[in-house]
């Protein structure tokens, strides 16, 4: 349920100005943003010079709206450069933070390999795990050089011996390698 049936909506921003909001309307595809899609449009606009900036979302409507958004690449067809925006997240008001529209900035491809890649993946982690994490869970997280279970309790209590049932009902399991 990665894709989207809403109408997704795009201001790209340049050094000379921006584009207003296009509806993105024809891929290259026959169904556009289905999940693992990679879609491809045309966008008539001045040339805006460098690129820093897109905002992209969508209108939320249609059965299935919500949307992950893995990244957008601009190719400027003038001076044949590629702009890249991650987003790693969804746009949907039923995920992550609510939002439907997303302020993506120009990834410096010097730096991509490194720390922003890292805080990508984190965040994209989190977005996926952060579930176990809610109100009446309880977290027992097993440790292979002990042998032993260490327990997060709902009431705030952590139990070293970490028994593997409990009364709290949701357990579940993490594996920690030493």
């Amino acid at each position: 349920n990665a894709g989207t049936e809403a109408d997704v909506y795009i201001s790209v921003f340049g050094e000379r100005g921006d584009t207003g909001s296009r509806q993105l309307l024809k891929s290259q595809k026959s169904k556009k943003f289905l999940k693992g899609q990679t879609d491809i449009f045309a966008v008539e606009a001045v040339h805006l010079g460098h690129l820093y900036k897109i905002v992209i979302g969508h209108n939320g409507l249609g059965s299935g709206n919500g949307w992950f958004l893995d990244k957008v690449v601009i190719k400027d067809p003038i001076t044949d450069l590629d702009y890249t925006f991650l987003c790693h997240r969804w746009l949907d008001q039923g995920q992550d933070d609510g939002n439907i529209a997303r302020e993506l900035a120009v990834t410096d491809a010097s730096t991509l390999p490194g720390r922003q890649e890292l805080e990508l993946k984190r965040e994209e982690t989190w977005a996926a795990e952060k579930w176990k994490f809610q109100k009446g869970n309880t977290l027992q997280f097993y440790n292979r050089l002990t042998h032993g279970f260490i327990c997060l309790n709902p009431d705030s209590r952590v139990d070293a011996l970490g028994h593997k049932k409990n009364k709290y009902g949701k357990v579940f399991f993490m594996w920690i390698c030493a």
